[in-house]
């Protein structure tokens, strides 16, 4: 090295030291460079600098490190980190902009596209260095692209189309004004929005014969993350969780995540089976509503039996009131919490299906109790959901919106689903469908050697998506059904993406 180049490298480290000539806190930061390289210190920088920009990690609009600020960084001369930069001018990585500064090379937006796709292992060069045992979580196997295909018939959902865009963006510019700024930019510790809480007990809770007090209930970040915390303020017990099976294996994530040992509850026509709960359980969890995934939903005879065992066997109810909401050719039965007269059912209810999944909201309505030590774990994993969020849908709810836009998609979805409903007899009769009373979804199960996962496998190149039914058993031990889910598949477009079902499902069969 050159006694120029040492004397930079030792003035940078002492300027670390001293805290002299710091850089601004927005300069972007390079690797030292490697003590024992064989290339030139101007190529070092150039690899350096190249390798930033084909990962994708570096914005085309921003400017790179002056030379005087990347030589401090790496202990170099100016002169050094000039030439360096000129080089790859040359190589149309960089232009140079007068007064400006020097920026990555605009053309090489493309090209930086196809080497992300292609660069996924990456990151993978040097081995962890720990390993981990194989979990037995049930990661979401749709495509990210899901939207793209022509015949999206998955779970969960929603067509955008739907989304009362224009009330959303009013109530987002009243809660950015001046005058609620105080409310979602401080600190709400572990508490959260007064105004959310009261708009769901008015407007949502009362719908589903719920009156709970404010310390009766608790946000959160969904109903994933709803389970997960109650799954974890009572996985101390060190007593088993029973859920249905097949059944949700968000649910089933959550507790496992948590804990917790897990056992599965057969099913049938009218949900859950009460009789066939074991002894020793310290909860059960259980989508009345609208079974998750079969969408049976459980008669008033099961939800007192139900209530009474829970009572008899010492254990409490998660009610998930799954697509309550959705009901087409019934009323919408009681929900178990409002049946319940000892405090035995935790409510557990989210906006996602209602408003849109991607505002990550959900609550908890449960004993003061429950809900003081599910507020305390809520706090230790993310404090609270963000405020600004909670401001803007509680106001969404008091101007009138939410219920204009649950009216509005109840509408839609009933049509969708009388359409569905005749399409799958008309053209996947061979099939057993589970009768319904409404929902988003449709479950069918072939006969005894019919693969689901299969047929899930062939129409993915033909276009269509359909979720496994082996996913959603607690031992993934049974192929033989699937699920249809429709609310993002419009009515033009069903008979056709189930022409194409049936024709794979005749094959297999």
């Amino acid at each position: 090295m050159r006694k120029g180049e040492l004397w930079y490298r030792l003035v940078a480290k002492v300027g670390a030291m001293t805290g002299s000539t710091p850089l601004d806190s927005t300069t972007p930061r390079f690797a030292q460079l490697p003590e024992n390289s064989g290339l030139s210190l101007r190529d070092q920088i150039c690899e350096s600098v190249s390798a930033a920009i084909t990962s994708g990690s570096w914005a085309h609009d921003r400017p790179l490190p002056s030379c005087r600020e990347l030589g401090e960084q790496l202990g170099v001369s100016r002169t050094t980190v000039f030439a360096a930069y000129n080089r790859l001018i040359d190589l149309d990585f960089l232009i140079s902009r007068d007064r400006s500064g020097y920026f990555v090379n605009p053309d090489l937006a493309a090209l930086q596209q196809v080497v992300q796709k292609g660069s996924a292992t990456h990151n993978r060069a040097v081995p962890c260095p720990v390993s981990f045992q194989p979990n037995e979580l049930m990661p979401v196997v749709n495509p990210l692209d899901w939207s793209t295909y022509p015949y999206p018939f998955i779970y969960n959902q929603i067509d955008p189309d739907l989304f009362p865009v224009d009330g959303w963006r009013e109530c987002t510019r009243q809660i950015l004004g001046h005058k609620h700024t105080p409310v979602w930019a401080s600190d709400s510790v572990e508490s959260d929005s007064p105004q959310l809480v009261q708009q769901l007990r008015q407007r949502l809770l009362s719908t589903r014969g719920i009156y709970a007090e404010e310390d009766e209930i608790l946000i959160t970040l969904g109903s994933q993350n709803a389970l997960f915390i109650l799954g974890t303020i009572f996985s101390q017990n060190r007593k088993p969780i029973a859920l249905e099976d097949p059944g949700f294996f968000g649910a089933r994530n959550a507790f496992r995540l948590s804990g917790n040992e897990l056992i599965g509850v057969p099913i049938d026509d009218q949900g859950l089976i009460p009789s066939a709960i074991p002894t020793g359980c310290q909860m059960v969890f259980t989508t009345p509503s609208h079974q998750f995934p079969t969408m049976v939903t459980m008669s008033q005879q099961r939800r007192e039996e139900l209530l009474h065992a829970a009572v008899r066997k010492d254990f409490l109810i998660i009610e998930d009131d799954y697509e309550a909401e959705m009901n087409y050719v019934a009323n919408a039965s009681p929900s178990l919490r409002s049946m319940d007269t000892n405090a035995r059912v935790i409510y557990v209810g989210s906006l996602s299906k209602t408003v849109s999944p991607g505002i990550r909201l959900g609550f908890i309505v449960a004993h003061r109790d429950i809900i003081r030590e599910a507020r305390v774990a809520r706090g230790v994993m993310m404090r609270h959901p963000p405020t600004i969020v909670q401001e803007i849908t509680a106001l969404f709810f008091q101007l009138g919106h939410y219920d204009a836009h649950l009216r509005n998609i109840e509408r839609r979805y009933k049509k969708r689903w009388h359409a569905m409903n005749s399409a799958l007899t008309k053209h996947l009769g061979m099939l057993q469908h589970t009768l319904s009373e409404g929902g988003t979804s449709f479950w069918l199960s072939g006969p005894e050697g019919f693969d689901a996962t299969e047929l899930a496998r062939r129409l993915r190149p033909k276009g269509v998506l359909v979720d496994r039914g082996q996913d959603y058993y607690l031992n993934y031990n049974d192929k033989s059904s699937f699920r249809l889910g429709f609310a993002y598949v419009p009515i033009a477009k069903m008979e056709a993406g189930l022409k194409i079902i049936a024709d794979e499902v005749r094959t297999l069969m």
